[in-house]
């Protein structure tokens, strides 16, 4: 049975992905009323203004209710280093986004936006009538870019898998009439003028992937990006082949304000340069932690069969650790696939596949009673989390303790050492995941204090489970939703929650 769209729907403050990763998350924006003109000039305001497309990745509610996403956590860094109020004004397509830009509402949009170079078509959509007192549509300039992504044909699992365009003559492929896009798209369509072309206007990208899934429409384009958050989700629909050139994500400004395209242009060099950028898509991107779609199909499968057995020792372990639950069964599942009586050839036993040792230091008497097995689980990956330097934040805290959970505290502070050997933080997993491997090899696990590991297994290990965390983020429901708005909420405190790693 295929799922049903309306359950990756997140309403406001209730999470749903990725995944890998992503986490998938699709969200229903609150549209905020225009702003009073005139906003003061960025360099006179007493807030930076940012309208905003939510979407994955890039702007969403997570397990705690708190906006996150890659737009969202840039944009509180570089407010944050001006001192000023961030303020985002959530709106509902990029259209809407950049119409409201041009008309002098903001300072700027994000939101996983495509850069619109010159000459690729309009800078900006045109009001026909601005209502009184508006000012009347400017031009937008665009910053440089800061991930790029590119356009790729999808298609039902089910039906016919087209290896290039030939293949799809007298075939209907929609596509998202963005606005843009025009140039690019009629130079698709005047390039193979036998397929059946049907703009869509104003649709998300997942939107279009769950009609492909749920074989309402036959083929469609989307983002790679958005196709990789998906391919866990949506599992009857895959990437056929790239259908255009790779476009970067980046911000637009109004025209009259090119001192600040100019100072944003200096502030995604620096995240780009000092590593900040890398570790910010590293947590929201899925590419680097996708896993097998074998895997999350038999995941969804026992979702329904097996988790609601085990489901309510998890949220009591919460209660009880501050894990959040999602994430526990995320870590169940890979030890165990949610089997109490799984037992490995090394004689760790039960869902949370516990050694002996570790059962009696967290106070268990039988490893294979489940409610046991499950709080004891949560009890030790909570302590791993507070043996770890204060200094070191979410998510990587959390990752950083998944990782020793899998290899030990002792090996993952041999690579800390060792990342940091290499002139790299080791406080962030990003990095110490670069080095756990090289923990197998004699030039370095001979300097190492525990000596070898097999350093590559923690990495699977952690990619794996926030794969399958991602996946139950966007099934499960959180163990206490937050229903306040958040679309034009403004940036809470900086530090994430330590039990809602994303």
């Amino acid at each position: 049975m295929r799922p049903s769209r309306r359950a990756f729907l997140v309403a406001a403050g209730i999470a749903a992905v990725a995944a890998v990763a992503l986490s998938l998350y699709e969200v229903t924006p609150e549209i905020t009323p225009r702003l009073r003109l005139p906003l003061a000039a960025p360099e006179h305001a007493k807030e930076i203004v940012a309208l905003v497309r939510p979407g994955p990745v890039v702007y969403f509610p997570g397990p705690d209710g708190r906006i996150e996403g890659l737009d969202a956590d840039l944009l509180r860094l570089y407010a944050a280093e001006r001192k000023l109020p961030l303020r985002f004004v959530a709106m509902g397509t990029t259209a809407d986004v950049l119409a409201a830009l041009g008309g002098g509402d903001a300072h700027l949009a994000a939101g996983g936006l495509l850069r619109v170079d010159a000459g690729a078509g309009p800078a900006s959509p045109v009001a026909s009538a601005p209502p009184s007192g508006r000012v009347a549509a400017t031009p937008i300039d665009w910053t440089s870019g800061y991930y790029l992504v590119e356009p790729v044909l999808i298609y039902n699992t089910e039906g016919f898998k087209p290896a290039s365009w030939d293949d799809l003559d007298g075939e209907t492929v929609a596509y998202a009439a963005h606005p843009g896009d025009e140039r690019e798209n009629e130079a698709l369509r005047a390039a193979h003028p036998a397929v059946l072309w049907q703009p869509v206007a104003n649709p998300s990208p997942v939107e279009l992937i769950a009609q492909v899934a749920e074989g309402t429409l036959s083929y469609a384009i989307v983002g790679s990006l958005a196709a990789a958050i998906a391919r866990n989700i949506y599992l009857d629909f895959d990437v056929a082949f790239t259908a255009g050139t790779k476009r970067p994500l980046a911000w637009a400004v109004p025209g009259a304000y090119p001192g600040l395209r100019e100072d944003l242009d200096r502030f995604l060099a620096r995240v780009q340069h000092d590593g900040t950028l890398e570790r910010l898509i590293e947590r929201y991107v899925p590419d680097a932690r996708a896993f097998l779609r074998l895997d999350a199909s038999g995941l969804i499968d026992r979702m329904r069969s097996v988790l609601p057995q085990y489901a309510s020792l998890f949220r009591d372990a919460q209660e009880r650790t501050g894990i959040e639950w999602r994430l526990l069964a995320a870590l169940a599942f890979q030890e165990s696939k949610w089997d109490p009586a799984a037992q490995s050839e090394t004689g760790v036993r039960g869902l949370m596949q516990l050694t002996e040792d570790t059962a009696k230091r967290m106070g268990v008497t039988n490893l294979v009673d489940p409610a046991q097995n499950v709080l004891a689980g949560a009890r030790y990956l909570a302590d791993l989390k507070t043996r770890l330097p204060e200094r070191i934040q979410e998510p990587d805290r959390t990752w950083l303790a998944l990782a020793a959970y899998n290899i030990g505290l002792g090996h993952l502070e041999d690579a800390r050492v060792l990342a940091q050997r290499q002139g790299l933080d080791p406080d962030h997993w990003t990095n110490v995941k670069k080095v756990l491997p090289l923990l197998a090899l004699p030039e370095h696990y001979e300097r190492a204090k525990l000596g070898y590991a097999r350093g590559g297994m923690p990495v699977a290990f952690v990619d794996r489970v926030r794969g399958y965390y991602d996946v139950l983020l966007a099934h499960q429901p959180s163990l206490a939703p937050r229903l306040r708005p958040f679309g034009n909420a403004p940036g809470p405190p900086a530090r994430d929650s330590a039990n809602a790693p994303r």
